[in-house]
């Protein structure tokens, strides 16, 4: 099978996974592009990119440009001589950049486009409930997320699956799509087709903090599918009143129950091994949370931290 020269461009774990497949493939790794590294935390250390530290210790070549149109970064991508890009959760490209390799430049995306185009496709699928999700490979043109397709499999959703799990398993099928379509494109065995045309497509929205609040006036299930699909990450919550201190309070995982009942939606009720949250129709109770200022726990080593708990309401 015909050998390509790729170079790649990703930043988090869910990019590392496929840049390690591709390195274990018997295609040719020439480039390795990901972010600067960067200061973070409290001591001000710096970090690198799960994509810069697996490039390394494989001695790739490394490439982080603060801009993307950098005259002299553009230069030496040139002299790669690239077959074709691999892009996998890496940022907005310039035309200059994407247009470059002979094949062209290919993205991995997390969902079966069109649906879900955009930031998290993985949390909005849980939290909407999908039965099914999958992963796409696309030609990046100048639209966000809408060039020809290559290759897509479907992946189903597990029960009371959250996104933390979801990723894992998609950035595992993913890493061996990527693969498979590499071959594809070697053996020149893929058509490309547009994305099929269904009107008004799913959305999957950068999520801001305040996106991740929770909304106890819609019913049990929505607010559980909302829970698991901000679980671990960015993490549903909610505010607490403790006597005159307001608190937020970070909802990873719990049950619910749809009975009815006439407290209103959000009051709480709450003694030493019960913590339930009234919804629209039922109760939610949680059973791993996180106080602020406090680490994660389960329900019970929280509740062990009170003493009163007629001092806890909503806020």
């Amino acid at each position: 099978m015909k050998s390509l020269k790729v170079v790649f461009l990703g930043t988090p774990e869910f990019a590392k996974t496929s840049l390690e497949a591709i390195h274990n493939s018997h295609h040719e790794i020439v480039g390795v592009v990901t972010v600067a590294d960067k200061a973070s935390g409290r001591g001000q250390k710096i970090t690198q990119s799960p994509v810069k530290i697996f490039a390394a210790e494989n001695n790739l070549p490394i490439f982080q440009p603060e801009k993307l149109r950098n005259p002299e970064f553009l230069e030496a991508l040139r002299k790669l001589n690239a077959d074709v890009f691999v892009v996998v959760a890496f940022r907005m490209m310039p035309k200059v950049l994407f247009e470059m390799p002979k094949m062209g430049t290919f993205n991995l995306h997390a969902s079966l486009l069109p649906d879900y185009r955009g930031a998290a496709p993985i949390n909005y699928a849980v939290i909407n409930g999908e039965e099914k999700t999958g992963a796409t490979t696309f030609f990046i043109n100048e639209k966000i997320d809408e060039g020809n397709i290559l290759l897509q499999e479907e992946l189903m959703i597990l029960p009371d699956e959250n996104a933390g799990s979801l990723h894992d398993r998609l950035m595992e099928m993913g890493a061996k799509l990527v693969v498979k379509t590499l071959d594809g494109l070697a053996e020149n065995s893929i058509i490309e087709k547009p994305q099929p045309d269904v009107g008004q497509p799913k959305n999957a929205f950068k999520i801001f903090k305040e996106d991740t609040r929770i909304d106890w006036s819609k019913n049990s299930k929505e607010i559980h599918q909302f829970i698991l699909g901000m679980s671990p990450y960015p993490t549903a919550f909610t505010t607490l009143k403790i006597g005159e201190e307001e608190k937020g309070l970070k909802i990873f995982a719990g049950t619910f129950q749809t009975v009815k009942h006439e407290q209103p939606a959000g009051s709480l009720e709450i003694s030493k091994n019960d913590f339930k949250i009234y919804t629209r129709d039922g109760i939610y109770s949680p059973f791993e949370l996180q106080l602020e200022g406090k680490k994660r726990m389960n329900i019970k080593d929280f509740l062990n931290g009170f003493r009163n708990y007629d001092e806890i309401k909503m806020a």
